[in-house]
């Protein structure tokens, strides 16, 4: 079978362009798999779920009998143990008071980190 002379660069040529595209695709074109987009879906979702329970740990934190106490014990922890003392004062449990989310009976460690943040300490 005789072939035309420039079909096999042709052919060269073809798959180094479509392996040029994916490299810069990928890298500087924006393209994402599936799970490269799930996992930024899921941080975006988790970390929206977050921000929108700060209000309520600040509610949480106002309405406490025992805010002052609990204040001055989360002021006089280190930096590194206040996120534990805002868990302990049960502001980022989210099954306390009208603020009830199903399957939250403990503290949660992000909500707190937040939570910590927005308090004016």
């Amino acid at each position: 079978m005789k072939t035309v002379s420039w079909l096999k660069p042709g052919v060269y040529g073809a798959a180094i362009g479509a392996v040029a595209l994916a490299v810069l695709g990928f890298s500087w074109g924006g393209w994402q798999t599936a799970g490269g987009a799930a996992t930024r879906a899921q941080t975006a979702s988790h970390d929206s779920v977050i921000a929108a329970m700060v209000p309520v740990c600040l509610d949480l934190a106002q309405s406490d009998p025992e805010r002052s106490a609990k204040m001055e014990t989360i002021r006089a922890a280190s930096t590194y143990k206040q996120k534990d003392a805002v868990m302990s004062a049960g502001w980022a449990t989210m099954s306390a008071g009208w603020a009830t989310v199903p399957g939250a009976e403990k503290p949660d460690a992000d909500i707190a980190k937040a939570c910590l943040s927005a308090l004016a300490l």
